[in-house]
C-alpha cells in the first residue's frame, strides 16, 4: 500500500520552510520516526520525520525547495516495508551462512548487494543523516562501516551559519565546531574558510568547496559566459576580504558647499597641468592628511604573530569602474604630494586603468582606499575593506539639504560619507573621531594646514 507523507503542521507564525537536505534516496527502507528531510526556518533547523514504514517509491522534494504545511515529502510502499519475523530470521540465518559457503555464493551476495546500494543512489551509506545499517535481501540486517561526520550527520549549526557557509562557498561537512556538541559557529565558518585560502597559494584561489549553483535553467533561459580574470579575481578578493576582517561601517556627512565653489573656481589651474580638480582627488588629499594622525586605520592586523603593523607610508587607493570591471590604482605618498599633482596622478592611472594600461605594481602596496560613487548617485553603501588594508571610504552623490544655521535653514550641499572599518584594530571611537576630521577637513580646508 502507497502512503505519501506529508509535511506537518510548521507552527505559530511559520509559512514556508527551506529544504537544507534531502536524508533519503528512491529504494530506501525507511522506519518510523525516521528523518526525510531537513528543513530551515528563520529560528531553527530541523529534521521531519517519517510517520510510517516503508520503501521509498518516490521523492517530491529537492534541496532548496520552499515547502508550506501539508506539502508531499516521499512516497512510501508499505507492504514492502514490512517484513513477517520468520521471514526476518531466515534472512538472517542466510545471510550469516554466507560466509561459510564457497567463493562463487560469497561472489554472488556480493554482487546483490553492490547492485542494489547502486540502485538507491546515494543510499543509507552516502547520504547525511543516514542510518549506518540497511537491510539487504529479504530483511537481513547488515551493519554497514561508519562513515564520518561529513558523510552521515546532520551538521549542528544554526540557520544563520548555513547561509553564511552556503554565501561563501564553505562545506559545513568539512568544518570543525568549537561549540558544544561540536556545533558550529560563523567563526569556525571564516575560519575554516582561511585555511582553505591558505592552502591555495596565499589566497591567490577561491576557496576549495565553492558552493554549487542550483539548476536556474529550470525557472527559465539563462546564458552563461565566463569570468573576466578581473572580475574573477575581484570575487576571490572580496571574499578573502570579508572572511578576513570583522567589519562594521559608520556613516557621517560633511557641508561641502564652500569646498565646491572653491573646486569651480580653480580646477582650470589643475586642467592646464593635465589633471582634474575632482572631488576623489580633494578627498585623497584630505584623507591622505587625516590618516597622519590616526595611524591606526593606516596600519594592518597580524593575527598569526599577534601583531599590529603600523605603516610609515600613505599609499591611497582609488577605485576605477571600468569595462572589465573594478581595478583599484594607487597614488603612492599621498601626504607628500600637493593638490594639483594628486589630480594629475589620479587622472593619468584612471585612462590608463580604462585603457588596459596599468602595471600590476600600481594596484599594490595600498594602505587606505577610496570608493567614489558620488558621480552614479545614492545616498549611501557600506563598502569591503580591501584586506590587508583596515579601512575604505566610500563616498556618495552630494545633495542640496536644508541646514539649520541657528536662525534658519539654509540650502546647503552635504556629502555622504561612509567608513568601513576592521573592528579587530578600529572601533566605533576611532572610526568616528577619523570621520569628525574628515567632515572638518572637507568644512575648513585651512586645518589639513594646522594638522600637517
Amino acid at each position: 500500500m502507497a502512503v505519501t507523507i506529508k509535511l506537518p503542521e510548521l507552527g505559530e507564525g511559520v509559512d514556508s520552510v527551506d529544504v537544507v537536505a534531502v536524508l533519503v534516496a528512491v529504494g530506501d527502507r525507511v522506519e518510523k520516526d525516521q528523518g526525510l528531510i531537513e528543513v530551515e526556518t528563520e529560528k531553527a533547523s530541523v529534521e521531519v520525520p517519517s510517520t510510517a514504514a516503508g520503501i521509498v517509491t518516490e521523492i517530491h522534494v529537492t534541496e532548496g525547495d520552499a515547502l508550506g504545511e501539508n506539502a508531499p515529502i516521499v512516497t512510501l510502499d508499505e507492504a514492502r516495508g514490512s517484513a513477517p519475523d520468520t521471514q526476518d530470521k531466515s534472512a538472517s540465518e542466510s545471510a550469516s551462512e554466507s560466509a561459510s559457503e564457497p567463493e562463487s555464493d560469497a561472489g554472488a551476495e556480493g554482487q546483490r548487494g553492490r547492485g542494489e546500494k547502486g540502485q538507491r543512489g546515494k543510499g543509507a551509506e552516502g547520504r547525511p543523516g543516514g542510518r549506518a545499517e540497511e537491510r539487504r535481501g529479504g530483511g537481513a540486517e547488515v551493519t554497514a562501516p561508519v562513515a564520518p561526520r561529513s558523510e552521515l550527520s546532520v551538521v549542528p549549526a544554526a540557520p544563520t551559519v548555513r547561509r553564511f557557509a552556503r554565501e561563501v562557498g564553505v562545506d559545513l561537512r568539512a568544518v570543525t565546531g568549537s561549540g558544544p556538541g561540536g556545533r558550529i559557529s560563523i567563526d569556525d565558518v571564516k575560519a575554516h574558510a582561511n585555511r582553505l585560502l591558505s592552502q591555495g597559494g596565499g589566497g591567490s584561489t577561491a576557496p576549495a568547496a565553492a558552493a554549487e549553483l542550483p539548476d536556474l535553467a529550470r525557472f527559465g533561459p539563462v546564458r552563461r559566459e565566463p569570468m573576466s580574470k578581473v572580475r574573477r579575481l575581484t570575487a576571490e578578493n572580496l571574499t578573502r576580504a570579508w572572511l578576513n576582517a570583522p567589519q562594521v561601517t559608520s556613516h557621517e556627512s560633511a557641508d561641502i558647499t564652500d569646498l565646491e565653489a572653491f573646486r569651480q573656481a580653480y580646477k582650470g589651474r589643475v586642467e592646464e597641468a593635465g589633471g582634474k580638480l575632482s572631488m576623489t582627488a580633494i578627498l585623497v588629499k584630505v584623507v591622505a592628511s587625516a590618516l597622519k594622525l590616526h595611524p591606526a586605520l593606516n596600519a594592518a592586523v597580524d593575527m598569526a604573530k599577534a601583531e599590529i603593523v603600523y605603516r610609515e607610508s600613505i599609499h591611497i587607493g582609488v577605485a576605477v569602474d571600468t569595462e572589465r570591471g573594478l581595478l583599484v590604482p594607487v597614488i603612492r605618498d599621498a601626504d607628500r604630494r600637493s593638490l594639483t599633482e594628486i589630480g594629475v596622478a589620479l587622472e593619468d592611472l584612471a585612462v590608463r586603468a580604462r585603457g588596459k594600461k596599468l602595471k600590476p605594481e600600481e594596484m599594490q602596496g595600498g594602505t587606505f582606499s577610496i570608493s567614489n560613487l558620488g558621480g552614479i548617485g545614492g545616498t549611501g553603501f557600506s563598502p569591503i575593506v580591501n584586506w590587508p588594508e583596515v579601512a575604505i571610504l566610500g563616498v556618495s552623490r552630494a545633495r542640496n539639504e536644508p541646514q539649520w544655521d541657528g536662525s534658519s535653514f539654509r540650502p546647503r550641499l552635504m556629502l555622504p560619507l561612509s567608513l568601513s572599518y576592521d573592528h579587530r584594530l578600529v572601533d566605533g571611537a576611532d572610526a568616528a573621531r577619523f570621520l569628525a576630521r574628515l567632515k572638518d577637513s572637507l568644512e575648513q580646508p585651512l586645518l589639513m594646514a594646522l594638522g600637517g
